[in-house]
């Protein structure tokens, strides 16, 4: 990635969500959210290293946010970012099932992503979805009151989807 790309990226992106009437911490996490947007489920070092020069940011604060928050990654992920939870009430209601149809379908383990590019496997704590568990999140969207079978469906109709475009 050009650097003077990357800086003429995060430019932009900083100015429009500082342009918002935000506290200082939200236009942060605002910014890091649209510059992973941009790049495709990632943020590169090199964004980071430039929103530290626009904001004043110490380049810790900055990483201190990327690496806290489960939703950033500073490494390429596939286009599909598949969350699932691995809490107490996910579990107890089938999640382990879920969490082996998801590896076999996608023949991956977590923090993985298929050969295609399309998918990484993450696990993540608790999704606040215990009402419908066993939950997952593929992207912004969450899937509750999972199966095995429902699993396998729902990766398969993303990828029907995908080829077909």
């Amino acid at each position: 990635m050009p650097t003077e790309d990357v800086r003429l990226t995060v430019t932009r992106i900083y100015e429009d969500i500082s342009g918002q009437s935000l506290e200082k911490g939200d236009v942060l996490i605002n910014t890091l959210h649209a510059i992973q947007d941009h790049y495709g489920n990632f943020i590169p070092i090199e964004a980071a290293e430039v929103l530290k020069e626009l904001t004043g940011t110490p380049l810790s604060r900055i990483y201190e946010v990327l690496t806290f928050y489960t939703m950033f990654s500073t490494h390429k992920r596939g286009k599909y970012v598949v969350r699932v939870c691995k809490s107490l009430p996910c579990h107890v209601t089938g999640g382990q099932a879920v969490i082996d149809s998801l590896k076999n379908t996608l023949e991956i383990g977590f923090g993985e992503t298929t050969e295609d590019g399309l998918f990484t496997l993450e696990e993540t704590s608790c999704l606040g979805l215990c009402g419908v568990s066993p939950v997952m999140m593929i992207n912004d969207e969450a899937y509750g009151n999972l199966t095995p079978r429902r699993v396998s469906e729902i990766i398969r109709e993303i990828v029907s989807r995908e080829r077909s475009e």
